[in-house]
Formats: C-alpha cells, sequence, structure tokens
C-alpha cells in the first residue's frame, strides 16, 4: 500500500514539472516573438523616414529649385478622428548669403467645405504650421519639417487648400522667399 502512494506522488511531480517547463517555453517564445513585432515596427518607421529624407533630396538635385515638399502630389487625405497625418518640406538656401527663413501654413480656400468651415477653423487642424530656421548659402535642411492636420470628428467631409509661405530675413531685411499650395482632402 505504501509503494502505491510513493508512486502517484512521484507521477504528479514529473507531470507538474513537465507542465511548468512547457509553459516556461511558450512564455520565453511568447517574449521573443514579441520582442521582434516591435523591432520590425521601429525598423519600419526608421526606413520611411530615410525614403522620405532620400526624395526630398532627390527633389532638389535641380540646382533652381528652392523648396521640395513630399508627398510630390501635395495632396494629403485624412479621415475624420483619425490620428495626425501631413506632409514634409525641405528648403534650400540658394542665395551667397547665410538666411534666416521663416514659414507659415495658412488656408486659402475652405469654399468647397460648404460654409460649414471657416478659414480661422482650417487653420486650428494645422500642427507645426509656423517656425523658422537657419541655413547657410548653397545648404538645405538636414531634416525636412513635418506639417500635420489634426481633423477632428465633426468636420464635414471636403477639400481644404492650404498654402506653404516662405519668407527669407537677410540683414533683418525680410522679402517672400517661395511658396507652395497643398491640399487636404477630409473623409
Amino acid at each position: 500500500m505504501v509503494i502505491r502512494i510513493k508512486k502517484a506522488a512521484m507521477e504528479m511531480s514529473v507531470g507538474t514539472i513537465v507542465t511548468i517547463v512547457l509553459l516556461m517555453i511558450v512564455l520565453v517564445l511568447g517574449i521573443f516573438f514579441i520582442q521582434k513585432i516591435f523591432t520590425t515596427g521601429t525598423n519600419a518607421i526608421d526606413t520611411i523616414d530615410n525614403e522620405i529624407q532620400n526624395q526630398l533630396q532627390k527633389l532638389f538635385a535641380e540646382e533652381t529649385r528652392t523648396i521640395a515638399v513630399y508627398p510630390t502630389s501635395r495632396e494629403v487625405t485624412i479621415k475624420k478622428g483619425d490620428t495626425p497625418k501631413g506632409f514634409a518640406f525641405s528648403v534650400r538656401n540658394n542665395d551667397v548669403n547665410e538666411a534666416t527663413f521663416n514659414y507659415k501654413v495658412e488656408s486659402e480656400d475652405v469654399s468647397s467645405c460648404g460654409g460649414s468651415i471657416t478659414k480661422e477653423n482650417a487653420n486650428s487642424y494645422i500642427l507645426g504650421g509656423t517656425g523658422s530656421f537657419k541655413l547657410a548659402a548653397g545648404n538645405s535642411l538636414d531634416l525636412p519639417r513635418l506639417v500635420k492636420f489634426n481633423i477632428p470628428s465633426s468636420a464635414p467631409p471636403c477639400t481644404i487648400s492650404y498654402t506653404l509661405k516662405i519668407t527669407k530675413n537677410v540683414n533683418n531685411k525680410e522679402s517672400p522667399y517661395s511658396d507652395v499650395q497643398v491640399f487636404l482632402t477630409i473623409k
């Protein structure tokens, strides 16, 4: 009788150990796969950032170009209430002197919104719409500037025209440098 109890106790111990070992293997594999997923996601974001910078540099291959915008179509489409999205731009100083550049993004045309959005409302959607930077002669921005749009879920579906205006300030004299039109479509 005593031998049977010890055998049953031993069988239960081995079964428990095997279960624990299998659960530890599953836990380690789960952590490994989650780490791989996050690493892959981070690498994808870095790759996209590098691709945007490369595309902007390709656009500057022309010596006369003063501004480059990505996406090159200058069209941004965002669903209402979605995460902010936008466009990137870079500027080249084609002058012989260092200059300070100022930029501002403003709504230009909201007529396709049927009067439900004013220019002030459209301007309130802009994130990072103003700023300044210095550029030496012949240089362009190392990192492009990013302008995003934060569209509330209450916004009507329509297309808004924005203008990115770049001004140059040399020796406290400000003058227009370049501008470009960007279209935002709200869905």
